[in-house]
């Protein structure tokens, strides 16, 4: 058993957890992972992988028992995310970003919005989060959809881009400026947009580098009338639920990155075990074991760190917001260069789409990209260690 074997056994989870982890596995073995290269090539949006997904009742796994779920702990839910993003990068984002976007609705949503939303997700409604904007992207202050009040209704205005789930999605987490704030960081709120609401329109979708069908759309609302109930907390609560749910986010994008690593790790030292060079397997020469020694240790220090703010959300603690950053930091720069040297390893074969370390380092990009650019967390970083 090697040290990343191993480091899969550290992290704790219960009998039923480690059974659901089991028939995740098995769904990605089977299912997922034969068919990813086929939804690479066409772009067509997973819709079997999602049933598939369904039918195992994943997405109960994030929803308190009270509104039908299932509720296991956040490391279960991280190792499922990796076990699905190795398979398919693409399927690992559809589903975590349902996750990314109930969460905030299960910690600040009232008790009647959970009893009416919560249930639909349960059942495997698909949810997206909609913060993006032309002139808002790490900076979500600059965004400039607008939520007017008018009587018992809220008024929408605005549009959204790079959109995950943005043309498929059953419930929008859709983040605007309240009109009668005037204070840009004030006025941000957060509400919940159902599918078919008038005047919400699909644009387009993007025609991406990598994760291809994991769709993402620009998204307009002209005129969008909502009932004032959708809002989530009151009015100006939006930037304090939109960073605490990013700090629950973005370990989740650490653990799609490590199973994206995690799989050209593995079709690599594959590939190398079995692949000679003048007469020796080119495992055997000393410049491609150090190579693959980097590798192996930039997986195990990155895994190690997702089990223990996967842990330290499980404990309740409230305050690892740089711990997220550091981790959503390292596991995706890791995943981009694991993936560029998994290439190199297969030489002339890693750069043909028959072999899938092609598509790997395709999808590794966006990890460095979405949920805060990497650029932006280490800003994050260093400045908390200035004095006060």
């Amino acid at each position: 058993m090697n040290i990343l074997e191993r480091l899969d056994r550290s992290f704790s989870l219960s009998d039923e957890e480690q059974m659901l982890l089991d028939s995740v596995k098995d769904l990605c073995r089977e299912r997922i992972a034969p068919d990813a290269a086929h939804y690479d090539r066409t772009s067509e949006f997973p819709w079997r992988n999602i049933e598939a997904i369904n039918a195992l009742g994943l997405n109960a796994m994030f929803v308190p028992e009270a509104y039908g779920g299932a509720q296991t702990s956040y490391v279960s839910y991280l190792a499922c995310v990796r076990e699905i993003s190795k398979a398919c990068a693409s399927t690992g984002i559809i589903w975590a970003t349902n996750f990314h976007a109930v969460k905030p609705l299960i910690e600040y949503g009232s008790e009647a919005q959970k009893e009416r939303w919560l249930p639909r997700v349960a059942e495997g409604a698909i949810a997206s989060l909609a913060i993006t904007e032309p002139s808002a992207g790490s900076d979500a202050t600059g965004m400039r959809t607008t939520f007017t009040p008018d009587g018992d209704d809220i008024v929408i205005q605005g549009g959204k881009v790079f959109i995950t789930n943005g043309d498929v999605a059953d419930l929008y987490l859709l983040f605007g400026k309240w009109s009668e704030i005037s204070d840009s960081k004030q006025s941000i709120s957060v509400l919940v947009l159902e599918k078919g609401t008038h005047g919400l329109t699909v644009l387009n979708t993007e025609h991406k580098m990598g994760t291809r069908a994991s769709s993402t759309a620009a998204l307009s609302f002209e005129n969008c009338r909502v009932p004032r109930a959708n809002l989530i907390g009151a009015p100006g609560d939006g930037l304090s639920i939109l960073f605490g749910s990013l700090n629950r986010s973005r370990p989740s994008v650490a653990a799609h990155a490590l199973g994206i690593a995690r799989a050209a790790f593995d079709d690599a030292t594959a590939y190398i075990n079995e692949r000679k060079q003048s007469g020796r397997r080119i495992l055997e020469f000393q410049g491609i074991q150090f190579m693959l020694a980097d590798m192996a240790s930039e997986l195990a220090l990155c895994e190690s760190w997702l089990w223990r703010i996967g842990e330290m959300v499980d404990r309740g603690e409230k305050d690892f917001g740089i711990e997220a950053s550091m981790l959503k930091l390292r596991a995706t720069d890791a995943a981009m260069r694991i993936t560029t040297d998994a290439v190199q390893l297969l030489g002339g074969y890693g750069y043909c789409n028959d072999y899938r370390v092609e598509r790997l380092m395709r999808d590794a990009k966006i990890t460095q990209i979405w949920e805060g650019t990497n650029q932006v967390h280490r800003q994050l970083i260093g400045r908390s260690f200035l004095t006060k």
